[in-house]
């Protein structure tokens, strides 16, 4: 498949969200460029069913470079806060949506084993060969209503790797026998490393800001 130009109603999607954009935030609209990189994404995502440069590259015949695409992805200064916000404003008006229940998920993204670069990757247990492998745990908001689901927010969860070694010292010198008394106190929890309650309820204040004209009828987890 070759990806010359955005799909006309990806197009269409991106002048909706600019327009509300000026809406709710006057000055955060995406500029020319920007909307031209979002629409080749998309329509990338689309045809490629992946998010990948390299195979953008390849759809495009060339045209739209690696390099380029990754460097507006870091460096342009896109409102991604506001993009997501606005983007599921849309989708619900476009529904008609007007209840629905949020329901917490988390998902375990397994990535490369010697990667560190990845943000908020940590040590997991794999489950399908029972190692460990390094991954990402992906803390997801979702609305479920009468007619869709869809994703209304989310948030990166790492475990505070302050504990870790803590935790492993602690279980040895219980199995040795060290009262509680006696053993290192646990540190303090570092706030750049939230747990997963308190990710949830910060979704959740999130939502209640975003969305308030959306009836809740109840919120599972």
């Amino acid at each position: 498949m070759l990806m010359n130009a955005p799909a006309t109603f990806i197009q269409s999607y991106i002048d909706d969200l600019n327009d509300a954009l000026n809406q709710l935030k006057p000055g955060a609209a995406l500029t020319r460029i920007q909307a031209a990189w979002l629409g080749t994404c998309l329509t990338g995502i689309l045809l490629m069913n992946s998010v990948c440069w390299a195979k953008f590259e390849r759809a495009s015949l060339g045209d739209c470079k690696v390099a380029a695409l990754s460097w507006v992805f870091r460096k342009a200064s896109i409102p991604w806060d506001w993009l997501l916000r606005v983007s599921v404003v849309l989708i619900l008006k476009r529904y008609g949506i007007t209840e629905g229940v949020l329901a917490f998920d988390e998902s375990d993204r397994a990535r490369s084993k010697s990667t560190k670069r990845i943000y908020k990757v940590y040590k997991q247990k794999h489950k399908g060969s029972g190692g460990y492998v390094n991954g990402q745990t992906i803390v997801l908001l979702l609305l479920v209503t009468s007619s869709i689901t869809v994703p209304v927010g989310f948030f990166f969860y790492m475990p505070d790797p302050a504990l870790k070694p803590w935790d492993k010292e602690d279980k040895r010198l219980k199995k040795s026998g060290i009262a509680k008394k006696d053993r290192p106190i646990k540190p303090e929890r570092d706030s750049a490393y939230p747990t997963k309650t308190e990710i949830a309820l910060g979704l959740l204040k999130e939502f209640k800001v975003a969305h308030s004209l959306i009836k809740i009828k109840g919120v599972l987890a």
